[in-house]
């Protein structure tokens, strides 16, 4: 019997990654939009195809969805986040669900630094200043980076490349992350509080999950050095935006570098509108090196699973 692979959206033109490692395998791919479905849509995709194995970028694959092929053996994640899947319903039923925590790590840091870059040299600011006609380097009031502090929330894989980065840099690194371990001499382990209060510049590389919406909220950011730099590279419901806005206004934050938003692609007017405001369209993680390497591998796995191997990156324990 031939099996089915469902890829539920991709945001990337094509593909044909995805299909040249599952058609060589000897099993079929059914391609949904590229652009994610609303979950009844994906609920419909699944109830149609009876998938064998889903793959997903940003598409909703919900417990409707994974109940609807009684032959479902994996769901995996073309990317880091897994809160876009059902996992306690797969892990019900005896389903995979996998991931690439770590196609994107110099990536994902480097955008970080970028940023922390961008707003201690005015790169930003001042290309938007000369494009407007003014030419006014008076005005300039930089920073110089090895003054600084810097805290990382989250100190996993890509929490760590960035600690490196920025202490090449000349920061001084703090981490926040109650899971971490082995933390390198050189960093200093700190509680939340102790970090927004010593930090100069906050960066922000913890996974979305019941106990992270929102860490960073209004109250985090009072506590906050005043004129600090908030960078949000992780996921968009881990910062409270309108707590964002409103500490940029108060001045707490003086800049923040967001690639991610909690209602992406939408952008409230009132950050478009803040000088201070750095923003790009969720693509931290992408470069052509990144992007070939997470299709082949996501689907790799769920070849490997299909052949009745386990994944090299479970992210649960099936229970059956």
């Amino acid at each position: 019997m031939t099996r089915t692979v469902l890829l539920t959206d991709y945001a990337w033109p094509d593909d044909k990654v995805e299909r040249e490692v599952i058609e060589r395998a000897g099993f079929i791919l059914v391609s949904g939009p590229a652009e994610p479905s609303p979950p009844a849509e994906i609920d419909a995709l699944a109830a149609k195809h009876q998938p064998d194995a889903i793959l997903t970028c940003w598409a909703q694959v919900s417990e409707t969805a994974i109940a609807a092929s009684p032959n479902l053996k994996i769901v995996a994640r073309l990317g880091v986040g897994l809160d876009n899947i059902a996992v306690e319903a797969a892990t019900e039923r005896g389903i995979w669900v996998t991931n690439v925590p770590d196609y994107c790590v110099a990536e994902v840091s480097d955008h970080a630094v970028g940023f922390a870059i961008a707003w201690a040299r005015g790169l930003i600011h001042f290309d938007r200043e000369v494009r407007d006609g003014r030419w006014d380097p008076a005005s300039a009031n930089l920073r110089r980076l090895s003054d600084l502090a810097c805290g990382i929330v989250g100190f996993g894989r890509i929490g760590r490349a960035t600690g490196a980065k920025m202490q090449a840099l000349g920061c001084r690194v703090l981490a926040y992350d109650p899971h971490a371990s082995n933390i390198p001499a050189d960093v200093e382990l700190a509680d939340f509080d102790t970090l927004l209060a010593k930090s100069d510049i906050v960066i922000v590389h913890a996974p979305l999950a019941p106990a992270t919406h929102h860490l960073i909220n209004r109250d985090a950011i009072s506590k906050m050095r005043r004129g600090s730099l908030l960078i949000n590279v992780s996921r968009g419901g881990v910062v409270e935006t309108a707590a964002v806005i409103e500490g940029l206004d108060s001045g707490i934050l003086s800049g923040v570098g967001l690639d991610v938003l909690e209602d992406e692609p939408r952008v409230p007017p009132e950050l478009i509108a803040h000088p201070g405001a750095m923003i790009t369209p969720h693509v931290a993680f992408s470069s052509d090196a990144s992007l070939i390497e997470l299709r082949r591998r996501a689907a790799e796995e769920v070849v490997r699973v299909l052949c009745g191997e386990k994944p090299e990156q479970p992210r649960n324990s099936p229970r059956r």
